[in-house]
């Protein structure tokens, strides 16, 4: 998968959890917190969602490096990612 290709199913998966969210409204290196006002569970289940639509095992210390959309397509570039499901 491209970084391109990631971005969009960061995005689709944090619209799913946030449903009110505008992803094109989503700043790149700002906090997801910051700017959709998550909390840990929805954290969590975005952590969860990704790991099931990408098939990428995320150790909870690597969580911190997920909290941006920059850091997200870095960090799930970086990994051998299959085929995002739709």
């Amino acid at each position: 998968m491209t970084p391109d290709d990631i971005k969009r199913v960061v995005l689709d998966v944090l619209t799913r959890i946030a449903p009110e969210v505008d992803p094109a409204s989503i700043q790149s290196g700002v906090s997801f917190r910051d700017q959709l006002d998550l909390d840990s569970m929805d954290f969590l289940n975005f952590v969860l969602a990704l790991h099931d639509r990408l098939g990428v095992d995320i150790p909870e210390g690597d969580y911190p490096r997920l909290y941006t959309l920059d850091g997200a397509v870095a960090y799930l570039a970086s990994k051998s990612v299959r085929a995002a499901a739709p």
